[in-house]
């Protein structure tokens, strides 16, 4: 009897110890098709999160015990790290703040869990915003914000910070850093040359990250010297490429013709050597550069195009909407030349990106999505933004890269984000289709992973009252 009492105290403990070893997780998605975004292999793979990480991967099919609070079935879905849009706007003035914020759960419903903020006169609002959705307390996508942009005295843009000598780029960048900005972005409306690559210098001596736009007072060569970390749009490009970039580079100086005169001479004066040494300094300087594709072509044909009809502009805020109309008007009253030559700089551009790429030089997916940028709405232009990649005959595993993956990369978070590895921050997209086989698959979204938040696009669409503007089919 006393043996019998013993095996069973000892079958009891066997079994509480079992129990005890059931590692409990937040959240796991199982049977998944999970996409390397690297090598561009899929794997049916269970997903364990905990405390907003990847904790575990394991190949479905095998046994794992274990207790989770939430279970998601995602067979047949396809699984890739959340989108990154890496050059948007929160900006407008204090009284489109609202309308801005009413962005956040657009970029969600859309799989882009993180947006690099490119400069406004926000920031105040911005800050407390990514605090909020760090700390889970508002639903929008992690924000990495440059803050106010750096350009000279009577800057186009409001909230930029003037700097016309060397102690204005110190007092310039000590705001910066106070305020713990994720990078610096210049800006080109009125800056010196000099004072722009001063700036640049600084802030590469101090470790911060740099991105922006160049005075065309400068060559690209020098710009990517003084260590520059990302060239925004494609026109500084363009400039590098030139065999004539020196003279028209003195030309601008002397006041003889300014930005937009320059484009054609520019075209015309493109030469495939030149491009290539261009190239390799980019990469070599491993400088990324941001093609904003979506929005050239949105721009090149706004005397064409009716947009009165865009499913978006429902649920965009008037006051937003108020501010298309600089780029509007300015398009209507364009000479036909200058129609024509927007268009062609539109068409050469979308060759240029995919010589880019060619080159191996790392380009950045960015919508340029925010007030002002006439129809360029926030979430689905940076899908916009990856088909116009794969129009030009990069591949859609290559595009897709250049949104989360080289996001990552440039803003040196890769140890966080860009890949779906275990310790990475768990920001992942579930698509009903797979994206590797058309790029338009990326718009067909069925969860969004943010951490240990999940949320279903069709319900976010159906709270703005725009069930049409996510595609679930």
């Amino acid at each position: 009897m006393k043996n019998y009492i013993y095996v069973i105290v000892l079958a009891l403990l066997f079994l509480n110890c079992k129990e005890e070893q059931k590692v409990t997780y937040d959240l796991v998605l199982e049977n998944g098709n999970v996409i390397d975004i690297v090598s561009g292999a899929i794997e049916k793979q269970n997903i364990y999160i905990s405390d907003g990480r990847i904790v575990k991967l394991e190949a479905s099919g095998e046994t794992t015990t274990f207790k989770s609070e939430q279970v998601i079935e995602v067979t047949d879905k396809y699984i890739l790290p959340g989108f990154w849009d890496n050059h948007m706007h929160f900006r407008g003035g204090d009284s489109l703040i609202a309308a801005n914020k009413n962005f956040l759960k657009l970029f969600i419903a859309n799989g882009i869990t993180t947006v690099r903020d490119a400069g406004g006169d926000l920031t105040p609002s911005v800050l407390e915003w990514k605090t909020q959705i760090a700390a889970g307390n508002l639903v929008g996508p992690t924000i990495f914000t440059s803050g106010s942009k750096i350009d000279g005295p009577n800057a186009t843009w409001a909230g930029s910070l003037v700097v016309e000598n060397e102690n204005d780029i110190r007092k310039a960048l000590d705001s910066l850093q106070k305020i713990n900005v994720d990078f610096v972005k210049l800006y080109d409306s009125r800056i010196s040359g000099d004072i722009y690559l001063k700036t640049i210098s600084e802030a590469t001596k101090r470790g911060l990250i740099t991105s922006g736009h160049m005075p065309f007072t400068v060559e690209l060569e020098q710009t990517l010297e003084s260590g520059i970390g990302a060239i925004e749009h494609l026109y500084y490009i363009l400039k590098g490429c030139s065999s004539q970039e020196k003279a028209i580079t003195q030309s601008i100086i002397n006041n003889e013709f300014g930005f937009w005169e320059s484009m054609e001479k520019l075209v015309a004066s493109y030469q495939d050597s030149t491009a290539q040494k261009t190239f390799a300094s980019l990469k070599d300087n491993n400088t990324y550069v941001v093609p904003t594709l979506h929005i050239g072509d949105v721009l090149s044909y706004l005397d064409e195009v009716n947009h009165d009809n865009d499913t978006y502009l429902k649920i965009i805020d008037q006051g937003i909407v108020k501010t298309y109309e600089g780029r509007i008007n300015s398009a209507l009253n364009a000479s036909e030349k200058s129609k024509s030559n927007r268009k062609a700089l539109n068409t050469f551009f979308t060759k240029l990106t995919k010589s880019l790429h060619d080159a191996d030089v790392k380009l950045l997916a960015g919508s340029d999505s925010g007030a002002f940028n006439s129809y360029t709405y926030p979430g689905v232009s940076l899908h916009k933004e990856l088909q116009a990649m794969v129009a030009t005959g990069i591949s859609p595993l290559e595009a897709i890269q250049t949104s989360a993956y080289n996001g990552a990369s440039f803003l040196k978070k890769e140890s966080d984000y860009g890949t779906i590895t275990i310790g990475k921050i768990a920001d992942l997209v579930l698509l009903n289709d797979n994206p590797l086989d058309d790029i338009k698959n990326s718009r067909k979204i069925n969860k969004v992973i943010k951490g240990n938040q999940v949320f279903d696009p069709e319900i976010i669409a159906i709270e703005m009252n725009c069930l049409e503007c996510i595609i679930h089919q």
